[in-house]
């Protein structure tokens, strides 16, 4: 990696917390058996568990009768919108 790249790549942002004895050890004793240091065992894992918070937001779960309605909602034929249509019907200026 160059320097540049090593610069940019830089950690700059900070965030501190407070925890108990117990979950400190804990944290410590967790990243010593992943041979991480603690910073990269505590970042490592609250960015993971900020991605599986986040494709909460975008996976969904239904069971059989709901994914049944959902995709009758999606099935139906979409609502004509004159502005929209026009504007689909335009050419493209890149054509």
């Amino acid at each position: 990696m160059t320097d540049t790249a090593q610069k940019t790549n830089q950690r700059k942002a900070r965030i501190g917390f407070r925890t108990t004895e117990q979950q400190q050890l804990l944290i410590r004793r967790a990243a010593d058996v992943s041979q991480k240091s603690v910073t990269e065992f505590v970042l490592e894992s609250a960015c993971a568990a900020a991605e599986n918070i986040l494709m909460d937001q975008r996976l969904f779960f239904l069971d059989e009768a709901e994914w049944n309605r959902f995709q009758e909602v999606l099935d139906r034929p979409a609502d004509v919108r004159p502005g929209l249509q026009r504007l689909m019907d335009e050419v493209p200026p890149w054509e």
